[in-house]
């Protein structure tokens, strides 16, 4: 990946700042409380957990409960208090997310607002893009640390209540990432509903592991160099396997001794659990599940022992708070690589694209205090760059508008709904048409998205210009911001004319954002 793609203006605070992260999961509301120090490295502070099972009413019933969502309110209300104890009040410094066990729920919005009047936080609901980035962001320190662990093909893998998420690594990037609607609690209730007996239900949920294994398969290798699992149950099982305590370092168990915990597990009552390893009933009603899941995939896979890292949802949060949100160099890759790869699958002229994205990036750049945009929107200028083609595989007649479509149905690795909008909006406004509140998806936007899609579309439109003549002749470029217009600013060239004839065109809609016109000039830089 051409490193003028990247995006690296990281922002830091010159002071450490105190941050919290609640997760609202589909069996428990937990709160991670950390120090994000003047070089971005993180402290971890306190952490806080109880069990609530949100998943289990939407779930079954598609409705969060009257009663459980009062529960809820009692243990954020707590939570609330304990940031008060620690001076965390700023709004930007706490992030509260929610899951599936919200996300699926009929009244979801009924739940957020009696969650925003009674204790003040607003919940951010993650869709499976942004969950995907924030994993990945869990997993780079140890990347770093432990790179032997990444060489090959990886399969990262993390059960949750509602959902299964799993991200295939080659060589430490992002290949492929998804959540299954497979999770501990779904299994637990399943088997709730058929009542079925100790032999029949260990079936039941194998049947349903392997059902997703198939799924799963369809999309990555049958065979893997390693599986990093992640979450509380199996961090659990590895410090009752090892007998030890598990820190910060990857830990690897063998496949037949968690397999013999799992049996011990199915074999024990829930009660049983509670009693023997100290934890609440509905954790304990979760543990088997959880584990059977990982030790299946593992079989599935052909992996004799399973790499333990002590990481989840909320620390990739609060990295990603530490660090900036999506565009920083090693999450903005994995994005950009993505982007390519989908450019690939319908044939985009790729020498072309790659090269507007790194002319978008100038523009950008030079033109930020015109435009003032921050670096949310670079990235996903890039984005739109490398894709605003892929619509001629459909057909060059309306080849913008395909573009968008393939876009707004196409998945990817760290962009969320939204930010997916917008860069299928600035690829359809490429060429052609004006953006118009008569546009389907353009009108929906609130008015700093709108501003922000059409000075993204007029930065690459210029861009596009640029390189015109398809041969990639204008390297660099330079902006000028006079008062009455913008040069650019190009090595000598002996003739720019065709670069001036679609510049012309394409420079109309930056000079009806910013009231100035848009000249090419060539000069020694």
């Amino acid at each position: 990946m051409n490193r003028d793609l990247q995006y690296s203006n990281v922002e830091r605070n010159a002071e450490p700042k105190m941050v919290a992260v609640i997760d609202v999961g589909a069996s428990s509301l937990r709160m991670q409380i950390a120090e994000i120090r003047y070089d971005g490295s993180i402290r971890k502070l306190e952490s806080f957990s109880q069990a609530l099972s949100l998943g289990k009413d939407s779930f079954s019933t598609g409705v969060i409960a009257r009663d459980t969502i009062e529960n809820c309110v009692h243990v954020l209300s707590i939570y609330r208090a304990k940031l008060d104890e620690y001076e965390i009040t700023d709004p930007d410094n706490i992030r509260v997310i929610a899951t599936s066990g919200v996300n699926e729920a009929s009244n979801r919005l009924a739940f957020l607002d009696r969650i925003y009047v009674a204790t003040g936080f607003e919940i951010n609901s993650f869709d499976e893009a942004e969950l995907h980035r924030i994993t990945y962001r869990g997993i780079q320190p140890y990347i770093k640390s432990a790179p032997k662990y990444f060489k090959g093909e990886t399969l990262a893998v993390e059960v949750g209540g509602g959902t299964t998420e799993a991200l295939w690594l080659s060589n430490g990037n992002v290949a492929f990432a998804r959540a299954y609607r497979l999770g501990a609690l779904r299994m637990r209730q399943r088997l709730e509903l058929y009542d079925a007996p100790l032999a029949k239900a260990r079936e039941l949920m194998e049947r349903q592991i392997r059902d997703t294994i198939v799924l799963l398969k369809d999309s990555v290798p049958d065979t893997m160099d390693s599986l990093i699992a992640m979450g509380g149950d199996i961090r659990f099982a590895a410090s009752e396997i090892k007998q030890s305590t598990i820190g910060n370092e990857l830990v690897d168990i063998k496949l037949k001794a968690l397999e013999r915990f799992v049996n011990e597990v199915l074999e024990s009552s829930p009660e049983h659990i509670v009693m023997r390893h100290h934890m609440s009933l509905p954790d304990a009603q979760l543990l088997g599940p959880g584990l059977l899941t990982v030790a299946t995939f593992a079989r599935a896979w052909g992996i004799d022992k399973i790499t333990v890292a002590n990481v989840n949802l909320r620390d990739g949060m609060i990295s990603e708070m530490a660090k900036g949100r999506m565009w920083n160099p090693s999450i903005g890759e994995q994005i950009l690589r993505g982007a390519t790869q989908l450019g690939r699958k319908y044939h985009f002229n790729e020498a072309h694209s790659i090269h507007v994205a790194k002319l978008t990036s100038m523009l950008f750049d030079q033109l930020q205090p015109l435009h003032g945009m921050s670096g949310r929107f670079r990235g996903l200028l890039q984005v739109a760059a490398i894709l605003h083609q892929v619509g001629s595989f459909i057909s060059n007649k309306g080849s913008h508008k395909h573009s968008m479509y393939i876009i707004e149905n196409s998945e990817f690795f760290g962009i969320g709904s939204e930010d997916k909008r917008i860069v299928a909006l600035v690829a359809r406004y490429h060429r052609r048409a004006m953006p118009s509140s008569r546009h389907i998806g353009y009108s929906s936007l609130s008015r700093d998205l709108r501003v922000a899609v059409s000075k993204m579309s007029s930065i690459l439109r210029l861009a596009i210009a640029l390189n015109a003549s398809n041969t990639q002749r204008i390297d660099s470029i330079k902006c000028k911001m006079l008062p009455h217009e913008i040069q650019l600013v190009t090595e000598d060239m002996s003739d720019l004319s065709l670069e001036r004839m679609e510049l012309r065109q394409a420079g109309r809609l930056f000079e009806s954002i910013f009231g100035k016109p848009v000249v090419l000039t060539s000069t020694s830089i």
